[in-house]
């Protein structure tokens, strides 16, 4: 073979050392979602898993998402902010309720009787409260989205029709101010994840949970208990908030079609589709619970206005506490009910 000329020498060398580059751009890059409930579950199957499809049809199958639900990866459910921050995964899913007091504004959206009974306008006034207000207390993560979802219903062992009802009741909260309001209205409120409620509700710990319709298939609630109770019109009882959220670094460092991949199907796009999931199979499962028989009770408006005014110091210790953490949560108060009402008319 002929020895090659400086020319043809200079160009293979630049070739072979421009192809790296080239294939770094080119490659596929492999995310880890990581979540606390499984893979049955409406969440996994009905909002993850289709925004994983559209990240992968919008980056031409560059960039996948692997989910990895019921904790896969280890931890615990109140683990899942810090593993994102820490890269433990790359994604996830999960409620700044489970780290009371760490996400002071979010809070807001979860004090009672603030919230729309309807999963939509909620989602959408919590994104774009996060938009102008959730920066700071987010700085250690990419947020992709944050949403709060429809109503929560009362589930027990007995038919609850009016504070007495509740008094002295066992039931499991899902966030901080959803505990204290209930305990405002007499309620014994015991906090755990929400994977540990159907065994607690089997062995008798508890009396019932507070969760929206469309938990209960996953956690087996119509299954344990046979009563349901609902709160009329808006606002309702409570509702609770969610992120999606990014390891900052594994973001930073994506090519930017990668980064816009994400971009388009997150913020206000995933908190709609968040939105819709709820209210879609909540209404499924509501009449599901109907169809095997279990009873389902309406509160009386009287009622419910009786129950506004007991949770109303929950609002005001609320006011106070983030006025001493240099929060406005008077402003904060009125912009949440604002977006709420904003959104609700949309």
């Amino acid at each position: 073979m002929g020895k090659l000329s400086r020319r043809t020498m200079l160009a293979t060398s630049g070739a072979l050392l421009a192809a790296p580059a080239i294939v770094r751009a080119q490659s596929t890059v492999t995310l880890r979602l990581h979540h606390f409930l499984p893979p049955v579950s409406n969440v996994h199957a009905k909002l993850l898993a289709p925004w994983v499809q559209k990240v992968s049809d919008r980056s031409g199958g560059r960039l996948k998402i692997t989910i990895f639900p019921s904790m896969q990866l280890g931890g615990t459910p109140p683990q899942l902010y810090d593993q994102a921050r820490d890269g433990v995964a790359d994604i996830v899913w999960t409620l700044p309720g489970n780290t009371p007091g760490r996400f002071p504004s979010t809070e807001v959206f979860e004090l009672p009787f603030i919230a729309s009974r309807r999963g939509v306008p909620n989602a959408r006034a919590s994104q774009e409260f996060a938009d102008t207000h959730l920066g700071q207390e987010t700085r250690e993560v990419k947020l992709l989205s944050f949403w709060s979802h429809d109503r929560g219903l009362i589930h027990a062992n007995k038919q609850v029709r009016t504070m007495d009802d509740l008094r002295g009741l066992k039931l499991r909260f899902p966030t901080r101010l959803a505990g204290e309001a209930l305990r405002a209205l007499g309620v014994n409120a015991i906090g755990m994840p929400i994977p540990q409620v159907p065994e607690s509700i089997a062995q008798k710990v508890i009396d019932g949970c507070v969760v929206p319709w469309e938990v209960v298939p996953a956690i087996r609630v119509h299954e344990l208990l046979k009563f349901h109770t609902d709160i009329p019109g808006s606002p309702t009882l409570y509702t609770a908030s969610f992120f999606l959220a990014m390891n900052k670094a594994k973001y930073d460092g994506l090519p930017a079609d990668l980064k816009a991949a994400i971009d388009a199907t997150t913020g206000m796009p995933f908190a709609t589709d968040a939105g819709k999931v709820w209210d879609e199979a909540g209404a499924e499962v509501e009449a599901m619970v109907k169809a095997r028989g279990n009873t389902i009770t309406v509160i009386a408006e009287d009622e419910k206005a009786r129950w506004v005014k007991a949770t109303q110091p929950v609002v005001e210790a609320w006011l106070k506490a983030t006025s001493e953490k240099g929060l406005n949560g008077a402003r904060l108060l009125e912009t949440a009910r604002a977006l709420i009402a904003k959104h609700e008319k949309a």
